[in-house]
């Protein structure tokens, strides 16, 4: 991917020289309570809910104030630099398309942290890989995720880092479009309304928006050869069938929030493809 010599974003903090150590001490999770904790962390800090008090109620200092840096820290510059890309890439993108459906795009702020780190979705932290907040309108990333896409998910390339980027904007775009709204206002009328399912389609509706993302990508030359496989490899793995799978040796289905691997696969190619943002209406599916 030739993100080189691209656009910044302006809207990206790095926070990555005062958290860590100073917020808390990381929580060593492994294996399936892992993959568990990062499942329920996650798609309940996306809904506004702070469950981070079941992982240790003393894990952040309460008393520490944060504070916006403007220059990368010494911690991978490189990996920081390729995060404003992306994101700017993203901006410019989602631009176009909420002016072509007649609304302003309001762009995310993005964090980047080490260990842990404070939201106002709760306590953000390296296991639960990048991950968006609706209150705060804010993605959080640990940049030791690109190693763990590499080493543990079977993940990888710049592409592929790009999507999950993307992937985390999708959810600020559903949350600018009022999809979030509607979801919990179908929870309220819907009270028998099965919430995993729901949650897997806005994950999958999350993976065609990046697909979206990424065929504006392919249109401005900016992709190279075996960027799109790197990609699809990488919607695969982090499959919920692939992860539960890899955990604990079988596979719960009605556990699912993210979408099988297939699902996911398909979801992105279908933004990919089309480029169509009324293609990913999961919804209906």
């Amino acid at each position: 991917m030739r993100w080189r010599d691209q656009r910044e974003s302006d809207n990206i903090e790095d926070r990555r020289s005062q958290s860590g150590s100073e917020l808390g001490t990381r929580i060593p999770i492994k294996g399936k309570g892992k993959v568990i904790l990062f499942l329920v962390v996650l798609i309940a800090g996306y809904y506004g809910v702070d469950l981070t008090s079941l992982l240790n109620s003393n894990l952040i200092d309460s008393s520490n104030t944060e504070q916006t840096i403007t220059q990368y820290n010494d911690e991978d510059p490189d990996a920081a630099k390729f995060t404003s890309v992306i994101l700017a890439s993203t901006e410019d993108y989602w631009s176009q398309q909420f002016t072509a459906l007649g609304k302003t795009y309001i762009p995310p702020k993005l964090v980047l942290y080490t260990g842990s780190t404070q939201t106002s979705c709760g306590t953000g932290q390296t296991f639960m890989g990048p991950f968006y907040c609706s209150i705060d309108k804010t993605v959080y990333l640990d940049t030791s995720f690109y190693q763990e896409m590499k080493q543990r998910l079977g993940g990888g390339g710049d592409f592929a880092q790009g999507y999950v980027i993307a992937h985390e904007i999708g959810h600020h775009v559903q949350n600018l479009l009022g999809t979030f709204n509607n979801i919990e206002q179908l929870k309220q009328t819907q009270p028998d309304i099965n919430s995993n399912q729901l949650s897997v389609k806005l994950e999958l509706q999350a993976d065609c928006y990046a697909g979206l993302w990424g065929n504006a990508m392919q249109k401005q030359n900016i992709l190279e050869v075996g960027d799109i496989e790197q990609a699809l490899n990488t919607t695969q793995a982090i499959g919920d069938d692939r992860l539960q799978r890899q955990s604990n040796g079988y596979v719960m289905p009605d556990s699912f929030t993210h979408g099988t691997s297939k699902q996911r696969y398909t979801w992105f190619k279908r933004g990919f493809d089309s480029g169509s943002i009324n293609q990913c209406n999961t919804f209906d599916q």
